[in-house]
């Protein structure tokens, strides 16, 4: 009768942790991160029960706790994830940097500015006219300065970013230091590891969103994260985890690195939120380099036209635009239009130095080099929204192949229910049989 009523009782024990398991993942179908668990129950070993060791039929003992996991769905939808958010961070950027380029209309007020210079050619002694192309010069220098401070901000934002992901990434490197640390001391087979083990999941799914990362996992599920791909410097390896920082260098690109003890080695980012930094940056850097050019090609042009020519007084004229700090820090140095030197002392009504300055626009091509940055940053723009569909449609594919390796699946987890439940009853039913066996046997008189 004890061997019936350890029978009993072994069956009892592994099916409630049983029921307790298909509980926790029904309750758990929605939850972000969740992996499905499975008990592993087996036989107990013939000669380790109480009957013969020839016999059979000695319990059910309950071996561990099988966490689901697919190493290789998990890879694709972490590589996946970090693709996608490059380009869409990429194209944040870009659009940032379009309203920059369109927001002050600085191209139409810079045709503004030579349209008024060509209706004053045609009528050089209007004051009228004058007083309308020092008001388009002024709101000229007034568009390229808040395109230049718009610019500033841009960069601003970028460097905030920068730091916010290189600190983001040092506190997953240390969360995931910690995980490692107890998964080390977790017992292989336990809802503890599980639970560690979804955890760790759910960091390197963070990772990955702001870098490409390659990682490895040891038996104990302890992971090892390089960034930058697998070539990349180690990250979270053994006991230690990394700093990240960043940096911008002086042609305004970014740079990520790691530091692991005394060593400090640079990322080069492939993926996720630091690759569209780094692709941001670059953008900026390149677009403003052409927009200083054009300011200041601007700014000569127009000023040694000024100074080649004479005002309505017929003095020699004088520089019109004035920079500050950046090419795109401009002012207006005239204060009235009588200033302005639309001749070359021809008498009040000659234009030849207005002619003169519209042949340099025409050669110089100010308008022209500002179209193109407009339209060549929102062909970008558009290609990388293009790519990020695509990309959106790989990611989504990847996360479905997971869930369908990894997720809770309600019908399977009710079979599962009622399959417990009948073991559950029919090793409490045992239990019941052998007491009132032994009761039966006691009552003999």
């Amino acid at each position: 009768m004890s061997d019936m009523l350890s029978i009993g009782a072994s069956g009892v024990r592994a099916y409630q942790a049983a029921l307790s398991t298909v509980g926790e993942n029904i309750a758990n179908v929605s939850a972000t991160g969740y992996a499905r668990r499975a008990v592993n129950l087996s036989e107990v070993a013939a000669g380790s029960g109480a009957v013969s060791s020839f016999g059979a039929g000695n319990g059910v003992i309950l071996n561990g706790i099988t966490r689901a996991s697919d190493t290789y769905s998990s890879a694709a939808l972490r590589a996946s994830t970090s693709d996608l958010t490059r380009t869409t961070k990429g194209a944040e950027w870009l659009d940032r940097i379009q309203g920059a380029l369109t927001g002050n209309q600085l191209n139409t007020r810079v045709t503004s500015f030579f349209a008024s210079a060509q209706s004053l050619a045609s009528e050089a002694d209007s004051s009228a006219l004058r007083t309308g192309m020092l008001s388009a010069a002024s709101s000229a220098a007034v568009a390229f300065t808040a395109t230049g401070k718009a610019f500033d901000q841009i960069d601003s934002d970028i460097n905030t970013a920068g730091n916010q992901a290189a600190q983001t990434l040092t506190s997953l490197g240390q969360s995931m230091l910690k995980i490692n640390e107890g998964l080390s001391r977790a017992q292989p087979g336990s809802t503890a590891a599980a639970q560690l083990m979804d955890q760790r999941d759910t960091v390197l799914s963070q990772m990955s969103e702001l870098a490409d990362i390659s990682t490895k996992t040891d038996v104990l599920g302890r992971a090892t994260v390089s960034l930058g791909g697998s070539s990349g410097p180690a990250f979270v390896q053994g006991g230690v985890s990394g700093m990240v920082s960043f940096a911008r260098d002086g042609n305004g690109n970014a740079n990520f690195s790691v530091s692991v003890g005394s060593t400090t080695t640079d990322i080069t980012p492939n993926g996720g939120t630091i690759g569209g930094i780094s692709d941001g940056a670059q953008r900026v850097s390149a677009i403003r380099q052409t927009l200083n050019a054009v300011a200041t090609d601007f700014v000569a042009k127009v000023n040694a036209n000024q100074t080649q020519g004479k005002d309505q007084a017929g003095a020699t004229g004088t520089a019109m635009f004035a920079t500050g700090a950046a090419p795109t820090d401009m002012s207006v140095l005239l204060t009235q239009g009588t200033q302005i030197a639309a001749g070359v002392g021809g008498g009040k009504r000659d234009a030849t130095n207005l002619a003169n300055l519209e042949v340099t626009r025409v050669s110089a091509g100010f308008e022209a080099s500002l179209t193109t940055l407009v339209t060549d940053n929102a062909t970008a723009y558009k290609q990388k929204n293009t790519i990020a569909d695509a990309q959106a449609a790989i990611r989504d594919g990847a996360a479905t192949a997971l869930s369908s390796a990894t997720g809770v699946n309600l019908d399977a987890e009710a079979v599962d229910l009622i399959r417990f439940q009948q073991a559950y009853a029919a090793s409490s039913r045992v239990i019941q049989v052998a007491r009132e066996t032994m009761q039966n046997i006691l009552d003999i008189r």
